[in-house]
C-alpha cells in the first residue's frame, strides 16, 4: 500500500534513529510504507536489520553541527528524490540537580534538543516546500507539564520546543505542511533504563499515572502515525501529551 493519496511515495528523516524511540519510529514508518533516512552519530545497522529492502538510509551526522545536517539532509533527498516527513527525534535528557548544572551543561542540553530540531527543519524545509507536502514533528516530553526539580535544563529545553513547534506551525502551514510536537512520558527505552531506571524512576513516574504500567516505545506509534498521516491536515501547531495520564493536559 502506498502511504499517499495522490499516488506519491512519502520520504521521512528521523534523527536519533539508532536505538529507542527513533528505532521504532523509522521502522514504523518503513513497514507503513514509507523509505527511511536515519540521522545519527550511532551505528545503525540494528536499525537497518529490521527494515527490509532498501528502505532505510543510514547517514552518519550531528545534529548540531549545520555543516553536517546539511550535507545528510541532502544526501537524503538524492537518495530518494524527494523529502516530505521529518521526525526530530535526537535529544539528551541528564538529570543533573539545577545547582550542580553548570553553563557547558545547559548550553549542551539546548544544542542538541533545541538546536537540532532548528538546523534539520531548516535543511529539509525547502525539500518540504518543493513537495508542497511535509509534516515536521518533534518529540518533547510530559516533564514540559510537570516540572520536575532535578531536570531544570531538560524540561527549558523542551519547553523551547513546544514554541518552536507552535511558531514554525504559523509560519509553514500556507505551504501544506503541518509541525506538531509528541510528548512522552518516562518510556521504557535503554538510555531511560540507565538514566533513571537504577534508582526506581519507572516506578515513581508510574505512581502518577492513570495508566498503571511503564510506557513503551510501541505506546507512540499510533501516534506519530495519525500525525503524519495523509489526513491529519488540519491539525498543526499541537503538542499531543501520551502518558499514561500524569498530566492531563
Amino acid at each position: 500500500m502506498t502511504p499517499s493519496l495522490n499516488g506519491t511515495q512519502r520520504v521521512a528523516l528521523v534523527t536519533g534513529a539508532a536505538g529507542g524511540l527513533g528505532r521504532e519510529f523509522a521502522i514504523a514508518l518503513a513497514a507503513r510504507g514509507h523509505r527511511v533516512a536515519g540521522l545519527d552519530l550511532a551505528d545503525m545497522s540494528g536499525t537497518a536489520e529490521r527494515i527490509p529492502g532498501d528502505r532505510f538510509l543510514p547517514v552518519r551526522a550531528d545534529v548540531t553541527d549545520p555543516d553536517e545536517v546539511g550535507a545528510a539532509v541532502e544526501e537524503a533527498a538524492a537518495r530518494f528524490g524527494a523529502l516530505h516527513i521529518v521526525v526530530n527525534n535526537a535529544g539528551i535528557y541528564p538529570p543533573i540537580p539545577f545547582e550542580k548544572t553548570t553553563l557547558e551543561d545547559w548550553r549542551r542540553i539546548m544544542r542538541v534538543n533545541l538546536d537540532g530540531p532548528f538546523l534539520v527543519s531548516r535543511a529539509a524545509l525547502p525539500h518540504l516546500r518543493s513537495a508542497g507536502w511535509g509534516r515536521i514533528v518533534n518529540i518533547v516530553s510530559a516533564v514540559v507539564f510537570l516540572g520536575p526539580p532535578d531536570l531544570v535544563a531538560y524540561t527549558t529545553s523542551k519547553a523551547g520546543l513546544v514554541g518552536f513547534t507552535r511558531a514554525l506551525a504559523s509560519a509553514v502551514g500556507s505551504d501544506g505542511i503541518t509541525v506538531n510536537a509528541i510528548a512522552p512520558g518516562l518510556t521504557r527505552t535503554a538510555t531511560a533504563a540507565r538514566t533513571t531506571g537504577a534508582d526506581g524512576g519507572f516506578d515513581r513516574v508510574r505512581a502518577l499515572q492513570v495508566v498503571p504500567a511503564t510506557e513503551e516505545p510501541r505506546d507512540l506509534l499510533s501516534t506519530l502515525l495519525y500525525v503524519v498521516d495523509e489526513g491529519s491536515g488540519f491539525l498543526t501547531g499541537q503538542t499531543i501529551n501520551v502518558d499514561g495520564g500524569s498530566a492531563k493536559h
